[in-house]
């Protein structure tokens, strides 16, 4: 073991407990004993109560998530070697599993690659990141050169990398809220580029659209619809910029309408069908969803045979959790009502709070008081771009079902 120069924290059993079965944060209550002087972003060593040493870590000290490890090897000297090294195994694992669509893919995704806080999508020549930790903020020169550095060392030139650091989350890190081209690299003029994904073509804003410009999670689930929409009349609720709606068309839907509560969403989704040479097949509704069902089954018919549940997140924390319960019983038990027989659904949630086990038992709930029973078909996560990390549940977040109505 090398001679260690770093401030050492020690903590309570609870946190030694979770650093050893591998979770990377310590909070600020598990603290018991700081010795040496800490600075924000720095590195600090972690103690177990009876000082064995437990692993290095970067210090945050406006959140109450007070360390997140980096490393339990007491060799690591974290030089830059070390983190040319984590971008590597982001990256060449991207290359693995994403195979044809390693173009358009998130290649960091912060603590499931060892790289907690940092949040890397790349749209073809683009990168667009996020950092939500102090620690990494500090350092994010050197990461980027050496991203760009892997990248471009396996054939995929970068042309910029633009900034999405507008989200309230850095105010935990004592960092400000901002968004704009990275300054330390060329870049281009646009921030509308073009990708491809399943086959379709779509824009994306990377400054001005939702997360980074594009949600890359939910590729293969998108595809999965393809695979089942072929003769069917579909609904694409929640429908944001008409990936879902899409890719419902382009698998051979007879008709394919997509509703989000934006114009500018439903205008995007419209463009993107436009694009792609499915308008003909589509029509675009701007309305609330939870108006929109009740409605529907109140003017009687069943006029969808397929119905799409994409909502955003209707919980970011454990408080909200019952709240956001109801409101996904709520338009699960009015699609099921509104299906016929045979029909089919697919449902998902998009927030880590909503366990899987609580949503299942909500869809169970919503398809006996809608008196009808669910026919699984697939149940699928998040890309595998987004990888889950056993150990860590906050990497898990994605749930998407597909069921057919008896």
């Amino acid at each position: 073991m090398k001679q260690r120069n770093y401030p050492i924290i020690t903590v309570t059993p609870k946190a030694e407990r979770a650093l050893r079965g591998g979770h990377p944060w310590v909070y600020d209550a598990e603290i018991t004993a700081v010795n040496g002087e800490i600075e924000n972003g720095c590195l600090a060593d972690i103690s177990s109560p009876k000082g064995a040493y437990l692993g290095t870590g970067l210090i945050s000290l406006g959140s109450k998530i007070r360390l997140r490890l980096l490393s339990d090897n007491a060799n690591e000297t974290f030089l830059p070697a070390f983190w040319e090294r984590r971008l590597r195994y982001a990256v060449d694992y991207r290359r693995t599993v994403m195979g044809g669509d390693f173009a358009c893919c998130r290649l960091v995704f912060g603590e499931a690659d060892g790289l907690p806080g940092l949040t890397v999508d790349r749209f073809g020549g683009i990168l667009v990141t996020q950092v939500l930790s102090y620690g990494i903020e500090i350092r994010k020169d050197m990461i980027y050169s050496l991203l760009v550095k892997v990248l471009e060392e396996g054939g995929d030139k970068i042309d910029g990398i633009y900034e999405r650091n507008d989200v309230a989350l850095r105010a935990h890190e004592m960092l400000g809220e901002y968004k704009g081209w990275y300054e330390g690299m060329p870049h281009p003029d646009s921030t509308v580029t073009e990708i491809t994904e399943n086959g379709i073509v779509y824009e994306v804003d990377f400054e001005n659209g939702q997360k980074t410009g594009f949600f890359l999670d939910q590729k293969y689930n998108r595809l999965a619809i393809q695979r089942i929409a072929k003769g069917r009349k579909v609904l694409d609720c929640f429908t944001h910029t008409g990936s879902f709606a899409l890719n419902a068309a382009k698998g051979g839907a007879e008709h394919v309408t997509a509703v989000d509560v934006s114009e500018l969403a439903t205008q995007q989704a419209k463009a993107n069908a436009e694009r792609n040479g499915l308008a003909d097949k589509m029509d675009f509704l701007t309305a609330d969803v939870f108006d929109l069902l009740p409605s529907l089954e109140k003017e009687g018919g069943k006029p969808y045979d397929f119905i799409i549940l994409d909502p955003p997140a209707f919980t970011k924390s454990r408080k909200t959790v019952k709240s956001a319960e109801r409101g996904y019983k709520e338009i699960n038990y009015r699609a099921m009502k509104l299906l016929p027989r045979g029909g089919y659904l697919a449902t998902c949630s998009c927030s880590h709070f909503m366990k899987s086990e609580l949503f299942e038992k909500m869809l169970v709930s919503a398809a006996a008081d809608a008196g009808v029973q669910l026919k699984q078909i697939e149940v699928r996560r998040q890309c595998c771009d987004h990888p889950v990390l056993w150990n860590v549940p906050e990497t898990d977040y994605l749930k998407f079902y597909i069921f057919q109505v008896i």
